[in-house]
């Protein structure tokens, strides 16, 4: 499982000040045409439906939303948008894996790598304790208002090809094999389920434990990559 909670940086993105808007904006609309790439149809594609609806929750203008998706499937053109990986080393040797797109990979690499080496990190290879997965996280308010018992929610998406669930305080984050996201994307939504979010990402097989200090540290290059409009999303293993 990510180390870092999804849900944290979730909120923080819906709670943008002006000043960071149109950074906000052009890392959306950069996300949004990379998914689209895979298919313009959001009720086909659920990283593009994620994509946008995290675009809708920031506010961000239909227009703009609908000119990414078009560069995506090529009906637009414009600058050569790319979805790139780093691997770097963190406090405490800790690991992470950082998905940037962009349209300037050398600006890209730069940034993330002065952005750890300014906190005592450095690029290396972490790749291997990772794995991919589809993740669907679902809020509390949803389960709530449609008064879903989570013992037996769980069985049910064992069923259908869930590999785990977590329980945390904001919802729960499903885990499961990349070829069964969309089987159970469906599956929420037949029960009335509103999915907060459906993404393929990088999930951490062996954990690691910061110490105080370590944390601090860790949690400055998270908030740095999270402000770096070329960086979509990051995966640690930190618990």
């Amino acid at each position: 499982m990510s180390g870092h909670s999804k849900w944290a940086t979730t909120h923080r993105q819906k709670e943008i000040v002006d000043a960071k808007r149109g950074a906000i904006f052009t890392k959306l609309a950069n996300i949004i045409t990379i998914a689209a790439k895979q298919g313009g149809d959001v009720n086909a594609n659920p990283s593009l439906r994620t994509a946008v609806e995290k675009a809708r929750a920031a506010s961000m203008p239909k227009d703009n939303i609908e000119r990414a998706i078009k560069k995506g499937t090529g009906e637009l053109g414009g600058d050569q948008i790319e979805e790139l990986y780093y691997e770097a080393i963190g406090p405490g040797n800790s690991q992470f894996v950082i998905k940037c797109v962009t349209d300037n990979k050398n600006r890209s690499a730069g940034n993330v790598r002065h952005t750890f080496s300014k906190n005592g990190g450095t690029f290396g290879n972490v790749l291997w304790n990772f794995e991919q997965k589809g993740v669907i996280m679902v809020e509390n308010s949803e389960l709530t208002a449609k008064n879903i018992n989570l013992d037996d929610l769980e069985l049910e998406l064992i069923d259908v090809g869930a590999d785990d669930l977590l329980k945390e305080t904001e919802g729960i984050t499903i885990y499961a094999r990349i070829d069964k996201l969309q089987g159970i994307v469906a599956f929420l939504e037949t029960k009335g389920l509103k999915v907060a979010s459906a993404e393929i990402e990088y999930v951490a097989k062996e954990k690691q434990e910061l110490k105080e200090t370590e944390k601090n540290t860790a949690e400055k290059i998270m908030e740095e990559l999270e402000d770096n409009e070329d960086v979509s999303d990051y995966y640690t293993n930190i618990i």
